[in-house]
């Protein structure tokens, strides 16, 4: 008789927003179903065809359950909210994608459950906080990319940014790089600037609408809910690569308001687009400052970085090359011998 499968329940309270955690935690599930386990996922519908339309990553094999009952299961993946559940499985592992911080980490009932279960934060920003918070050793392994997917075409005189509309979370800055754009436009005269993001959640009409008439005038445009192949797209096209993420907060105090890592980024980097984003957060680990990219603290540093390399096309050809290079650290196959490693 052959030996039974291996059983993963998934548990995920943000399947709605498919933002950054949506694709580690399917990525996990991609992971698992390779390596022949049954996964459940704890949800109320099947977002397979979301997950494909959006990731481009196949967890059709995948069942969904209603119930969080955990004994019956070799391994629980748990993507936190900041808080920690009661789980009976033989191995679980607790995601904090978030640096999460005064959620009542050190209780006593946390600190009992922390001891039996493998936590995984999604780099060393977020490790940082909930180390001290849960009293915690976590296992940093970063999102995974599809640094394969993301390849350089033919580049143009554009400058992109991609991110969420919504600054429910993190402060997204678009406002920052509208005024930055149109302070340096009459120097840069032939460049244009892509705004591209979801608007599904945290984002009101008159958001947008706000951002736009800041753009009148300006070589400006909007591109709202692109599909995966939209962003590679704009990618491949795109020299430089804009983020105003987090700008104007303070991150001790509040570390949730900057990015925690910076998908986009890796992609727009595995695409040759040169990195100019706010010296903040995780994205100190992906950007090496003044060799595959640059690291900003003020307005003027961006706008000044931005005009001489758009003016130097063999430093910013040197520049994407050095940033191509770096993005394979973030790879889907780094990313998955590494959880191979951590279920054995």
């Amino acid at each position: 008789m052959g030996t039974a499968a291996k059983r993963a329940l998934i548990h995920d309270p943000y399947w709605e927003s498919l933002g950054g955690g949506e694709r580690y935690t399917c990525t996990f599930v991609e992971l698992l179903l390779e390596q022949n386990w049954e996964v459940d996922i704890y949800w109320h519908r099947d977002v397979s065809k979301d997950i494909m339309e959006r990731f481009g990553i196949d967890i059709s094999k995948a069942h969904y359950c209603h119930e969080l009952i955990t004994n019956n299961y070799d391994l629980v993946f748990w993507l936190s909210d900041g808080s920690l559940p009661v789980s009976k499985a033989k191995k679980t592992i607790i995601h904090l994608q978030q640096p999460f911080h005064q959620v009542g980490g050190k209780n006593i009932k946390n600190l009992i459950k922390s001891r039996f279960y493998t936590f995984v934060a999604n780099s060393k920003f977020t490790k940082s906080f909930v180390d001290r918070e849960f009293m915690i050793n976590s296992k940093v392994i970063y999102p995974p990319v599809q640094t394969e997917e993301f390849k350089p075409g033919p580049k143009f005189k554009q400058i992109l940014y991609v991110a969420r509309f919504s600054n429910l979370t993190q402060l997204k800055g678009h406002s920052i790089l509208i005024e930055s754009f149109k302070r340096i436009s009459n120097q840069i005269p032939d460049w244009k600037f892509v705004l591209a993001g979801n608007t599904n959640v945290g984002t009101a009409p008159s958001d947008i609408e706000k951002l736009k008439d800041m753009a009148i005038g300006s070589n400006i445009e909007f591109v709202l809910n692109p599909n995966l192949k939209d962003l590679r797209m704009l990618n491949s096209k795109s020299s430089i690569f804009w983020s105003a993420s987090g700008f104007g907060v303070d991150e001790e105090i509040n570390p949730e308001k900057v990015e925690h890592f910076g998908i986009t980024v890796v992609e727009a980097m595995s695409a040759g687009a040169v990195p100019i984003i706010t010296n903040m957060g995780g994205y100190r680990e992906i950007v090496t400052n003044g060799e595959d990219g640059y690291l900003w603290d003020t307005s003027d540093q961006l706008e000044k970085i931005t005009v001489e390399l758009a003016r130097d096309t063999k430093k910013t050809a040197y520049m994407s090359n050095f940033a191509q290079n770096k993005s394979k650290m973030f790879s889907i196959g780094r990313f998955k011998n590494d959880f191979i490693q951590l279920i054995k």
